[in-house]
């Protein structure tokens, strides 16, 4: 036999023994030991444990990467503690009632645009009124507002929007009412409710969630349309999942980052249209300390130097609590969004 004939001999056993390893592996290790077949491994709990166990939590990650940010955490202080004392400012010893007008005991006249000073801290108002416990009671009431409406929108404004994107038999009539009520100025409508309505602050918290919802139901019912069509969205229908569990599992936990930052801002905007419709006389009565009524009076008086400090005091806890807002709805937001969570 030639070289070329052992070689070919040589390698068509090979192949033949490895086709009969691959077909039938246990006849061809069947002559080898035991111990060399098997080798036992210890078994290890801890390494077990990690590869089986995730700690991930979203909430417990969104609030790590809220509090690494330092400005909004100073914020949130901020807004933290401007809540705090405004309800319990009224319960701390020496403190005025806001809709009580003083006198001077010298003169028995009132205390008529009174600078500030150690009794009047803000000074008073045209008859004789204390403005540091009508800021923070008008705090109060704005901040009331704010929050009422701030929850109505977010609630029912979320709800109609999820409706709205997600089911697409109601897309054409959820249109038509959009497109209605958003035609109409809000102005209007809050100048006709004012009229309509007896003035106060259910009057307002009304008229504001009005219209209020139209803003975030659009908003999210764009978003909806985005993501309805995904494959885990496609998935879970196929399966028979209810519309409902879609809605809540699916869909608004990958928007609760736009959720939280569209709620931040409706606060200070409730704020802003009761300090507007005051402004334009048909808000709250006098009577009722609110930060619209604080700046409508201080704005009156804004043309004479000595009396500026009546609008000051109003406008800085408005635009502190804004501001606020404004930067604690804007980082948790991002906190919020699962992009940047690692």
């Amino acid at each position: 036999m030639t070289l070329r004939g052992m070689k070919e001999s040589q390698l068509e056993q090979s192949l033949e023994t490895q086709l009969k390893k691959d077909l039938n592996p246990a006849e061809a290790y069947a002559d080898l030991p035991e111990e060399e077949l098997f080798t036992v491994a210890d078994f290890d709990h801890e390494a077990a444990e990690r590869g089986g166990y995730s700690n991930y939590s979203y909430w417990g990650a969104t609030l790590r990467a809220f509090f690494k940010n330092k400005v909004a955490v100073f914020f949130l202080c901020v807004i933290a503690a401007l809540l705090l004392f405004t309800f319990i400012q009224p319960f701390l010893p020496n403190q005025l009632d806001p809709k009580t007008i003083y006198d001077d005991p010298a003169t028995g006249r009132q205390y008529i645009n009174h600078p500030p000073d150690e009794q009047f801290w803000f000074g008073t108002n045209a008859i004789g009124q204390d403005l540091w416990a009508r800021t923070w009671a008008g705090t109060r009431t704005s901040l009331g507002i704010g929050f009422v409406v701030a929850c109505f929108e977010a609630l029912f404004g979320t709800l109609m929007g999820t409706l709205w994107g997600y089911v697409r038999k109601l897309d054409a009539l959820f249109t038509e009412i959009y497109n209605v009520f958003d035609n109409i100025p809000q102005t209007l409508i809050l100048i006709l409710v004012s009229y309509v309505m007896r003035p106060g602050v259910t009057t307002i918290i009304f008229a504001l969630c009005l219209t209020g919802w139209l803003g975030m139901a659009r908003f999210i019912r764009n978003q909806i349309v985005i993501i309805r069509d995904r494959d885990y969205n496609l998935a879970s229908r196929t399966l028979g999942v209810g519309t409902g569990r879609i809605i809540t599992k699916n869909l608004l936990p990958y928007l609760v980052s736009v959720i939280a930052l569209r709620v931040s801002l409706a606060i200070p905007s409730a704020i802003g249209n009761e300090v507007f419709v005051t402004y334009i006389g048909i808000g709250l009565p006098t009577d009722i300390p609110s930060l619209g009524n604080l700046v409508q009076a201080g704005r009156i008086l804004m043309s004479q130097a000595p009396l500026r400090y009546q609008l000051l005091f109003p406008t800085t806890v408005l635009a502190i609590i804004t501001i606020s807002m404004y930067i604690v709805g804007n980082s948790f937001a991002d906190a919020a969004d699962p992009k940047n969570h690692v």
